[in-house]
């Protein structure tokens, strides 16, 4: 399965990680990028379409938090 993340910097403006045609796509806010992945999904501000058995392999194996990271490090 494949995953597509997104960061939303500002409106209009979405940082995107992952193929166009992935399974689950997860969207996070900015603002909200700086928590745990695991915890920001519990509280609601990490949303996620499609199946979440990937989501949650994402999330315990680290990855989601690292590509979140890489996306708000990236230069617009």
């Amino acid at each position: 399965m494949t995953i597509q993340y997104r960061v939303v910097m500002a409106k209009n403006d979405e940082r995107v990680e992952g193929p166009d045609d992935a399974e689950v796509v997860v969207t996070v806010s900015k603002a909200d990028a700086v928590l745990d992945p695991s915890e920001a999904f519990m509280l609601g501000k990490l949303k996620s379409t499609g199946p979440t058995g990937p989501l949650f392999d994402a999330l315990s194996s680290g990855e989601a938090a690292r590509v979140i990271r890489a996306l708000l490090e990236r230069s617009a």
